[in-house]
């Protein structure tokens, strides 16, 4: 019921409705894209990559010891609501982001996705907690599916909000406050956030708080001390440690395509935001049938054996939306069919990633410390692709050029999973 909760987050605000947003109201009305931010000059696009760049790279440096506090207090249930009340509270706080106060909008985006990333660490620590390692495969998947259908639900009633105005009660009177065109998806922003605080309250009431331990110093050095003690387990843990590695590496190409994949459609390729809408919608609903796909392909053929194949086709996905061009006769449908592949191997990628590093952690208490690992890494990885995303496009004029490094990093994530699957398991054991 978390991801119900918080997946409204992923496709409202970073995948659909409020990257366009931000882009038509920071952009003028001759077409220029250049926002003043503090002074500085820069291309609205660039400037949402390097935020969303900024946000996790201040993830990636807290997360860490906070999770190792959050072991050693048995509190990963308080860590987990503060992130989502800060992340809920954000994108609320959007409504009253017109364009000219560019800082706030995206200060209140950097917080939102802090929020979301934040919680995450804490939400997929209790995985392990809350069912057994035959199941974790499933389970994962079913966490995935209820984000993509909570998503869909709300995203369905904020596009009417959006395309069918006065059936909300707003008009087409400029002069009046609802007839503002800025209203409906400023409305929309609270809406995301209400969602996400009242169906998080499901979550916060079953999940356990965890069990403290003695309390026989400071708990902020604990949680540092629990922190390295997982740093040295890993030389003992190679598979786990290679996976972790192959996981830095493929993800910074999914997380990268995922976060702005709206804003590539738009300012690269010049499409309508209904065809844009209406691909992430199909890409969310795909998703659903692609976690359970690619958990039942992991059960007959084994996990890495399906991460490997998934990631081959994200190679392809590279590949193709390089290729494909403005002036593109079947442009709208070229596009259309990448977002079927992308949904297709989106939710199998994600659930199942987590569910193979949840299989290979040994038998331990310190689950949000040993998954503050995974989720530093793919915040890094995040950091580090949006921000090669935003500086390929900043230095060659053409956001094209962003899909290479991109290319690479998937071509490098296949290698070090295979790596990782050949890794002997006899020190593993030996630590279990």
């Amino acid at each position: 019921m978390y991801d119900w909760a918080n997946s409204v987050y992923s496709l409202v605000i970073t995948s659909t409705i409020f990257p366009i947003y931000y882009a038509s109201v920071t952009a003028t009305k001759d077409g220029n894209n250049l926002v003043n931010f503090f002074g500085t000059h820069i291309t609205n696009t660039v400037l949402y990559s390097y935020s969303l760049s900024f946000s996790f790279l201040i993830l990636a440096v807290l997360l860490p010891g906070l999770s190792g506090i959050a072991d050693y207090s048995g509190n990963k249930k308080g860590f987990m609501k503060f992130f989502a009340y800060l992340g809920s509270a954000s994108c609320a706080a959007l409504y009253f982001f017109k364009g000219a106060n560019v800082e706030y909008g995206i200060a209140c985006s950097v917080m939102a996705s802090i929020g979301f990333g934040g919680s995450l660490v804490f939400y997929n620590a209790y995985l392990p907690e809350i069912t057994t390692p035959e199941n974790y495969d499933k389970v994962s998947a079913k966490g995935y599916a209820m984000g993509y259908i909570g998503s869909v639900l709300l995203m369905i009633v904020n596009l009417m909000m959006v395309q069918n105005k006065e059936w909300f009660g707003f008009n087409s009177d400029p002069n009046s406050f609802l007839g503002d065109p800025t209203l409906p998806p400023r409305v929309v922003f609270v809406t995301v956030g209400l969602w996400w605080f009242g169906f998080s309250q499901i979550t916060f009431f079953r999940l356990p708080k965890g069990t403290s331990r003695p309390k026989d110093g400071n708990v902020i050095a604990k949680g540092f001390q629990e922190l390295l003690k997982v740093w040295r387990s890993l030389k003992f843990l190679p598979k786990t440690r290679n996976f972790l590695i192959a996981f830095f590496f493929y993800d910074m190409g999914v997380q990268t395509i995922m976060y702005l994949a709206a804003t590539y459609g738009s300012d690269r390729l010049k499409l309508d935001s209904g065809v844009l809408i209406k691909s992430i919608l199909v890409i969310q609903v795909v998703a659903i049938g692609g976690a359970y796909l690619f958990a039942w392909v992991s059960k007959l053929r084994g996990n890495i054996f399906s991460l490997s194949f998934m990631i081959i086709l994200w190679i392809f996905v590279c590949v193709s939306i390089f290729f494909v061009n403005i002036g593109d006769t079947n442009l709208v449908i070229e596009f259309e069919g990448i977002a079927l592949l992308v949904g297709m191997v989106m939710g199998g990628i994600q659930s199942l990633s987590r569910a193979t590093y949840s299989k290979l952690l040994p038998e331990t208490e310190d689950h949000a410390s040993y998954f503050s690992f995974y989720d530093v890494c793919e915040k890094v990885c995040i950091v580090l692709g949006t921000a090669l995303f935003g500086f390929m496009q900043q230095q060659t004029g053409d956001m094209r050029n962003s899909v290479w490094p991109l290319l690479v990093a998937f071509i490098i994530g296949i290698i070090a999973l295979q790596s990782a699957n050949s890794s002997k398991l006899k020190a593993q054991k030996e630590n279990n």
